[in-house]
């Protein structure tokens, strides 16, 4: 099934691009910029098995986007100078900004070089689990685990169940069955507990991934003396706030600003909500960020930047450079904003 989507999703690229549909709608749906969303950036790992790749870019796709946007005279902006422009309407040039999500060691070491040469604002959002070595990077626990096993042992829905996974193929197709299966439990403290029996029954060690994967405070402080760098929120335990009650949400959007002041003596005045599709941030949650101060929130429901997301600066959509689709051709198209155009029905407001 991913498989599949894949296709389709690479096949309206294709024809976007190829048929220059994309330069056509872009004076309609181009909107006026866009924020682009990161995860890691390191060279391509080898392996078949690999369900959370699309979260990895490489350090040459980085660098050939950067340059082929400073081609196409987009502006690359900090959050900050975006925030001001869509509060006082200066849309005289259309911009990118760009965001990394998670705070994770590559990015520090693969893409932090090229930005810094190119003298690319970019921002990072922190949550700040991670740093402490306390995070946990559950669909990389859920990954280990299939990854390293020929049979797994789960109860689902008050059944136990024994699934195999030898192949390459079964374990990309449980991977995906788990993943959304968890993504689907009614509450976070539910999957967590799922997650938490998994690693232990097949000894993976979260704690020890997140402190591998992550920037350290030390590291973080580094990077966040360059005045190119800002340093975002990204809640305490990276949770889907949707499944959280109100002061839970609150609690881990304002603590982690103040955590991240503490230890970097900056206070970030702009928030990611964690996975931050409909079913992990909506409305309320846009509300409590609002309440609390931060100048903007994004999300990652997909979309280019309008005039309209004034009216809604802690509800912004992003554009995510997914490592699946690894084409200049693609991003050209996605910034156009025809492909996410007709993905949201041509609406340019998604803030419920």
């Amino acid at each position: 099934m991913p498989g599949i989507r894949q296709q389709i999703i690479r096949g309206g690229l294709e024809s976007l691009y190829f048929t220059g549909a994309h330069r056509a709608l872009q004076p309609f749906v181009g909107g006026v910029g866009a924020i682009l969303t990161l995860h890691h950036v390191r060279p391509a790992r080898p392996g078949r098995f690999q369900p959370n790749r699309l979260l990895e870019v490489t350090p040459d796709f980085l660098d050939r986007v950067v340059k082929d946007l400073r081609r196409s005279e987009v502006e690359f902006l900090s959050l900050d100078e975006m925030y001001r422009r869509m509060r006082d309407g200066d849309f005289s040039r259309r911009f990118v900004c760009l965001t990394f999500d998670d705070g994770y060691r590559d990015v520090k070491q693969w893409a932090y070089p090229i930005l810094k040469e190119a003298g690319v604002p970019f921002a990072v959002y922190v949550p700040t689990s991670f740093p402490d070595g306390l995070g946990e990077l559950w669909w990389l626990a859920l990954e280990a685990v299939i990854a390293r096993n020929d049979h797994i042992g789960l109860q689902i829905d008050g059944r136990n169940r024994t699934f195999d996974c030898a192949t390459v193929a079964d374990k990309r197709a449980l991977y995906d069955e788990l993943y959304w299966w968890l993504r689907a439990r009614p509450t976070e403290a539910e999957m967590r507990n799922v997650i938490h029996d998994l690693a232990a029954c097949y000894h993976v060690d979260m704690a020890a991934s997140c402190r591998n994967m992550c920037m350290s405070w030390r590291e973080l402080a580094e990077l966040a003396a360059d005045p190119l760098v800002t340093i975002g929120a990204h809640t305490i335990n990276h949770p889907m706030l949707a499944k959280l009650p109100v002061e839970v949400v609150r609690s881990e959007m304002d603590l982690s600003r103040s955590i991240i002041e503490a230890a970097l003596a900056v206070r970030p005045e702009h928030l990611s909500y964690p996975v931050g599709d409909r079913s992990a941030a909506s409305a309320r949650e846009f509300a409590i960020a609002a309440e609390l101060g931060f100048k903007t929130a994004v999300t990652t429901r997909p979309s280019v930047l309008f005039p309209e997301h004034s009216q809604c600066l802690t509800a912004l959509p992003r554009i995510s450079l997914n490592g699946e689709y690894q084409r200049l051709r693609y991003v050209r198209v996605l910034l156009s904003g025809s492909a996410t155009a007709m993905w949201n029905g041509f609406r340019r407001l998604d803030a419920a």
